[in-house]
């Protein structure tokens, strides 16, 4: 069975812009300024398909501007697809930004609570959850204190804690390990190996080709847009690297 199914994806966003050429130009067209934009598609992903199966890790690799992000979004249900169809069998997390459901005037406890709420938990199970989510991301000194007080790291920290104890059957990640030291950063594979463990579908976007390696069943590249080769992490990885002209020792090197 397949956790997620995905046919003929594409998704075109429109982008406008000003076609006055000069700062001078802009304002005495302000009037007419309507007449001087200019809306122009962009294509993100274009034919996409690949399906994902149950208990499987799926890597998706490809340089900065591919359409990682924008596909982890149409899983997730963010953006709609321009045409296609995505078939999700299960309930599914997105850990896509970090901390994003954050409250920088409640505490790190208030937190974890308000965020066990946007993933569908009561406040009575989130509350049993507290320590454990707190000495995963290393916060319990801190754990009554305002969130504007804590760094970028341990709010990052915090908010990869609370989604590992929080698992859906399908979840996407995408540059979440890219966190903490190298310890923290080893805790949380060692994590993600406990719900691959237990059958969970991850889809992971990383830029740590090592850790694609390391971590996935498959693989896809995607380069502008377009799906340009699934297989194995190794014959993706190494398609994605001669493409790029990068040499294998000088791709990404994990040191979980």
């Amino acid at each position: 069975m397949n956790s997620l199914e995905v046919r003929n994806l594409s998704k075109t966003f429109t982008i406008i812009r000003n076609r006055a050429e000069t700062v001078s130009g802009f304002f005495i067209d302000l009037a007419r300024f309507w007449r001087r934009v200019e809306h122009i598609p962009f294509t993100a992903l274009q034919n996409i398909a690949f399906s994902v199966a149950a208990g499987e890790t799926l890597g998706i690799v490809g340089a900065n501007g591919s359409g990682k992000s924008t596909l982890l979004k149409l899983l997730a249900g963010i953006y709609t697809p321009t045409s296609g169809t995505i078939r999700v069998n299960g309930r599914l997390v997105a850990l896509l930004e970090l901390g994003a459901g954050f409250h920088p005037e409640l505490s790190g406890r208030e937190n974890i609570l308000l965020n066990g709420a946007l993933y569908g938990h009561t406040r009575v199970s989130m509350a049993r959850r507290v320590a454990e989510i707190a000495a995963f991301a290393e916060i319990v000194p801190f754990l009554d204190t305002p969130l504007k007080h804590y760094s970028s790291g341990m709010q990052a920290r915090l908010g990869f804690a609370i989604a590992m104890a929080t698992p859906a059957e399908i979840m996407l990640l995408d540059e979440v390990l890219a966190v903490g030291d190298l310890a923290f950063q080893a805790q949380c594979v060692a994590k993600l190996r406990e719900l691959q463990a237990a059958g969970r579908t991850l889809v992971l976007v990383s830029h740590t080709l090592e850790l694609v390696q390391d971590l996935c069943d498959r693989a896809i590249w995607l380069d502008k847009g377009c799906l340009m080769a699934e297989g194995s992490p190794e014959e993706v990885i190494a398609a994605y690297a001669a493409h790029s002209a990068m040499p294998a020792a000088q791709t990404p090197v994990w040191s979980g």
